[in-house]
């Protein structure tokens, strides 16, 4: 996250609920440099926007929790998609780390980019992890980068799970659903050294379009189950005007990511810019 993308936590957090359309308008202005317009939104970026404000639906909370989201999995599609859970706690100190396997990721669930991920029990810095967690499960991601209300809700909570087997670049399947139909979806790709993002339709044909990170130059072969991640993310996200679903896939098993209805919060770059309003009309959003 860009110091310059955000207005800053407590400025955030201490602006009264009637001057959110005002603070969210300047803070899109500085990470787009457009005006936003809330009254009549048409692109992609500003309908997250009107979204975050204005769009009322509990649920949007419980699934963003990286802890209650599991409960919904296992209800909509069932447990044998999610990572195994190694546990849950209010406080750090009540881990027992000893009955941990030699990889893990530990992360809160509240929000994003909390997360620590450790390929080596023995080399598991914890006090640096404990004075991490201290911070981040007093923070209210709701304010920390432009407004996303739907995590206010959410109790703070430290999870553990196992780690996902992967080769160093696990691929992170994301799904656009609009309206309950799946759209477009995309492979974001070495994120932690040059970070790739290649985008394509469900017939697999590249799309015309980037979105904030650039595609490799070699096209990527479509997961084994493109058809069933399809199926999976339009049954998760039944009933909702948008929602990214995530998946991953190892040795031909789906494996569920997490469901993200504000990507990026709406302000990554979408080149060329007419995407962004051609991807607009695919969400018809609701009334206030």
């Amino acid at each position: 996250m860009k110091l310059s993308k955000t207005l800053g936590y407590w400025h955030e957090k201490l602006m009264p609920p009637f001057m959110y359309p005002r603070a969210l308008k300047n803070w899109y202005k500085k990470c787009t440099g457009r005006e936003l317009d809330l009254e009549n939104p048409r692109t992609f970026s500003e309908k997250l926007q009107w979204i975050k404000l204005y769009y009322k639906n509990p649920m949007m909370s419980t699934l963003s929790d990286k802890l209650l989201v599991r409960d919904w999995i296992k209800e909509k599609i069932g447990e044998e998609y999610l990572v195994p859970l190694i546990g849950a706690w209010e406080n750090f100190d009540d881990i027992d780390f000893d009955k941990f396997p030699d990889k893990f990721v530990i992360k809160a669930n509240h929000g994003s980019k909390m997360n620590i991920i450790v390929d080596d029990k023995a080399k598991f810095d914890k006090e640096d992890a404990r004075r991490k967690f201290k911070k981040w499960l007093k923070m209210d991601f709701s304010y920390m980068f432009g407004y996303q209300l739907h995590y206010g809700p959410i109790k703070p909570m430290i999870v553990a799970e196992e780690m996902i087997p992967n080769d160093g670049n696990l691929f992170d399947y994301k799904i656009l659903v609009f309206d309950g139909k799946a759209r477009y979806i995309w492979i974001d790709s070495d994120r932690y050294s040059e970070h790739h993002r290649n985008i394509y339709d469900f017939d697999w044909n590249p799309a015309p379009f980037e979105i904030e990170f650039p595609k490799r130059k070699q096209e990527l072969p479509p997961p084994v189950n493109l058809k069933k991640m399809k199926e999976l993310a339009e049954k998760l996200a039944e009933g909702f005007p948008e929602v990214r679903v995530d998946f991953y896939e190892v040795d031909g098993k789906i494996i569920f990511g997490e469901m993200t209805f504000t990507s990026g919060s709406g302000q990554e770059d979408i080149v060329p810019y007419e995407y962004d309003r051609i991807l607009g009309d695919m969400i018809t959003l609701p009334s206030k």
